[in-house]
């Protein structure tokens, strides 16, 4: 098992690192209260830990259904030549079950297996996004920035948030697009918000002072990607930065869009 940080493929420390983040100053008191249920959609195992674990895990405990959908099998995510894709993918969906469920979340998470380094904006992704929105049928759905220029970013993340955009809205909406999950039982719904980690400019701040801890624990179970020292002082300063623009100790933001009803 590859023990150290790897090259393109964690995003989650990526995130942390970013030292180019601005805040939306008219919209940095902006607050959700936790939803009835949230639907996390992350490119690969790791991602949703350091992107939104706190925000999870604060929601968790207020009462949220917290649903999971992972996207890519996260095989290439290794600079050993010797850790075959396979090997590597098995490792990583063990990782990300153990990851939420240690968040408190109660549902098997959905592995969608997609090649890593290889998500599309496809009618067959589209849809299995779309399938996953009307099973679970979330207040909220949190996942990747995809419009994040300042910094590198995997082309997995833009890829996952552009489609969970698409998917949220119109498709999950409008019966007639993919109406054979009618057949399934599976009736449109319509997504209240969806919330974009690794923004540049966040508009909404979670306050994860309580939950920071268990984020990072969370975290830790990625160990084919993540050293736990450096998780655990990049989590802090990271968390800690977002915190002073909204008047906590620590903190997680987000960019928000709002669908109309």
């Amino acid at each position: 098992m590859n023990n150290t940080i790897s090259e393109g493929d964690t995003a989650a420390l990526t995130i942390l690192l970013n030292h180019n983040m601005t805040v939306d100053k008219e919209s940095i008191m902006d607050t959700l209260e936790a939803p009835e249920r949230a639907l996390v959609i992350t490119p690969h195992a790791d991602d949703a830990e350091g992107g939104c674990g706190g925000t999870v895990a604060r929601w968790i405990k207020e009462g949220t259904q917290v649903f999971y959908v992972l996207c890519t099998d996260g095989g290439k995510g290794t600079s050993d030549p010797e850790l075959l894709p396979d090997q590597l993918a098995s490792i990583r969906e063990k990782e990300q079950a153990n990851a939420a469920t240690l968040l408190g979340v109660v549902e098997d998470v959905v592995f969608l297996r997609h090649p890593d380094g290889e998500l599309e904006d496809s009618r067959l992704f589209r849809g299995q996004l779309v399938k996953a929105i009307r099973q679970f049928r979330p207040n909220i759905v949190l996942t990747t920035e995809p419009h994040r220029f300042a910094a590198h970013q995997h082309r997995d993340h833009r890829m996952a948030g552009q489609v969970a955009l698409d998917a949220c809205f119109p498709y999950a909406r409008d019966p007639h697009h993919f109406g054979e999950h009618l057949k399934e039982g599976l009736n449109p719904h319509k997504v209240e918000t969806i919330l974009f980690w690794g923004a540049e400019t966040p508009q909404v701040f979670f306050d994860i002072t309580d939950t920071i801890d268990l984020k990072i624990t969370a975290l830790k179970q990625h160990a084919s990607q993540i050293e736990g020292r450096r998780a655990d002082r990049f989590v802090r300063e990271r968390a800690e930065r977002i915190g002073s623009l909204a008047g906590v100790l620590y903190a997680e933001g987000f960019r928000r869009i709002d669908f109309r009803r």
